[in-house]
């Protein structure tokens, strides 16, 4: 068999067959998906046949085959994002999309890990008339440039660097109401963010229920660290947390706890995102999948425990990247880095519905 990207027409083209046997065009919102199956011995006759299909695409579809919004590349400083409006004249609500921990781009992706999640949102919010702005951290992707040293890094310098993300979106003429959406550790970030600036609401995507310190001590035990070396972890842990630095570190734990990373972790390890959520008076949503790996629906309880103005929504089989997954690690973790396995059904639906979009 032939396959052709799903990114364009998804066709399948069976080379040696006697006879016809179907042809289905299905139409999508944004899409037309084709599936040919075809009978020829001749290539002109399949060349006839792959035509034929294209125009009734064209006929089919209209203009749903073209992208339903725009993008541009848009700066804040020397940070680098993607503004992402629907097509149309009219007033939007935007949402500006935080990603997590670690060398993440604005799609979503890792550099050994590559899913589009958050690019999938985007486009997905785009189709619902929400606007995004989804952004490269200081020192990742085209914000490399932007790079501090590590000793000079702290948790606030996230925050700081939202909140200039915040202004972009104010200035955009079709943008009337604003909303952050944060995943994993940008959860954090935007509940911080929306202590410090006026939006529309808060969406927390897969965020921690539980301070820094102890997610990291029940990921050290889950991977079965000899027990000297949790012990370990746990005293540095309790030093940093009370701000104090640690000149002795195991090189089995340097790589969590090196001294150049140390003034990040003490900005970061005594945030406690019950208590910071408890300060927000906006609508808060917190989404939670059932399959994530990483945080548990015992976290997004906790979250929602934190403030009268919450709404938990449990996604079914949503793991941590925002795909529909088995629970099993194996099969999980494969997830990581498909870019073709779309968003959970129910994801992108809760979401809109929260930010009142169509």
């Amino acid at each position: 068999m032939l396959w052709f990207p799903q990114s364009h027409l998804y066709r399948r083209l069976p080379l040696y067959v006697n006879r016809v046997h179907c042809v289905v065009a299905k139409v999508r919102k944004t899409s037309v998906v084709l599936i040919g199956i075809f009978a020829t011995r001749r290539w002109s006759e399949l060349r006839l046949c792959v035509l034929v299909l294209m125009i009734m695409a064209i006929f089919l579809g209209g203009s749903n085959i073209a992208a339903a919004w725009t993008e541009r590349e848009v700066v804040s400083g020397q940070l680098h994002g993607t503004l992402t409006l629907p097509k149309g004249a009219g007033q939007v609500s935007a949402a500006l999309i935080l990603p997590g921990s670690g060398p993440v781009d604005r799609n979503g992706n890792l550099p050994n890990g590559n899913n589009d999640s958050l690019k999938l949102v985007a486009h997905a919010f785009a189709e619902r008339h929400i606007a995004t702005l989804r952004i490269d951290k200081r020192g990742i992707g085209d914000s490399a440039a932007a790079a501090l040293q590590e000793d000079d890094l702290r948790f606030d310098t996230y925050v700081d660097d939202a909140i200039g993300w915040l202004k972009v979106l104010q200035d955009e003429p079709r943008v009337d109401a604003i909303y952050l959406v944060g995943h994993s550790e940008g959860a954090l970030v935007a509940t911080l963010v929306a202590q410090k600036a006026d939006v529309a609401g808060v969406v927390l995507l897969a965020g921690a229920g539980e301070p820094a310190g102890k997610l990291i001590g029940r990921q050290l035990t889950a991977s079965e660290l000899p027990i000297s070396l949790k012990n370990r972890s746990d005293e540095i842990l309790a030093s940093l947390i009370h701000g104090q630095h640690v000149a002795d570190i195991p090189p089995e734990l340097a790589a969590l706890y090196r001294p150049s990373v140390q003034n990040y972790l003490i900005s970061w390890l005594p945030l406690d995102p019950v208590r910071e959520l408890a300060k927000l008076s906006c609508p808060i949503l917190i989404v939670q999948g059932t399959a994530d790996l990483q945080i548990s629906m015992d976290d997004a309880k906790r979250l929602a425990a934190a403030s009268p103005t919450t709404r938990l929504v449990a996604v079914e089989g949503m793991n941590h990247v925002l795909k529909s997954t088995p629970l099993e690690r194996s099969e999980n973790l494969l997830s990581y880095n498909n870019p073709d396995l779309p968003l959970a059904d129910a994801l992108v639906p809760a979401i809109a519905d929260f930010i009142g979009a169509p």
